[in-house]
């Protein structure tokens, strides 16, 4: 019984088929082990993307301003015996906040 060689997907492209034709077995396997981590890469970059999509698509508050992101919170400040909203975010390591206007008396 004589040993065949692999067949390569169709979708392969001719050139890099010609190329790994010329490879060792230790090259090919290091190759092979790159495009794996390469194609586990590349999934996990467009299943993070597709994420940060869907988190922009989320509705946005009627009163939300455009400079401000839909995971901000509101929370209310008193200052000299005032109390104040503002819109209320994490970036990085730090907390940003945005006047959002006057707590009414009522409130």
């Amino acid at each position: 019984m004589s040993y065949k060689p692999p067949t390569p997907p169709a979708d392969l492209p001719t050139d890099v088929v010609d190329t790994l034709d010329d490879y060792s077995p230790k090259l090919l396997r290091d190759v092979a082990h790159y495009a794996e981590d390469l194609a586990e890469h590349r999934e996990r970059q467009a299943r993070l993307a597709e994420a940060e999509e869907e988190d922009e698509i989320d509705e946005r508050p009627d009163d939300l301003p455009d400079d401000v992101p839909t995971k901000a919170t509101i929370t209310i400040k008193e200052i000299n015996d005032n109390r104040y909203y503002y819109w209320q975010w994490r970036e990085e390591d730090k907390v940003t906040s945005k006047y959002k206007g006057p707590v009414s008396p009522d409130e």
